[in-house]
């Protein structure tokens, strides 16, 4: 998921300006996209506890980044909720 293309991709996909890679909405779709993927490694190597930890610490950043623009722009925090699927507290 490193590459610039498969980021283009995603920012695409949500609706996002493919140039702009440092605001939080576009942090936060990659972030999901990449935890999905990552997720999907661990149901088959379920052993991979170096995995694991890099997933908790994604979760925990995808965390941070959505109580952060959610405190600064709640119709922002609703956008790329809806967008990218997950639940809001």
């Amino acid at each position: 998921m490193d590459t610039k293309k498969d980021k283009t991709e995603i920012l695409e996909k949500y609706g996002l300006e493919t140039d702009d890679t440092g605001s939080p909405e576009a942090q936060i779709a990659i972030l999901t996209e990449e935890i999905d993927s990552l997720f999907d490694h661990l149901e088959d190597h379920p052993k991979d506890k170096h995995s694991r930890k890099g997933l908790v610490g994604m979760v925990n950043k995808r965390k941070k980044l959505l109580k952060y623009l959610k405190k600064e722009d709640r119709k922002r925090y609703e956008e790329i909720i809806k967008k990218t699927g997950l639940k809001s507290k």
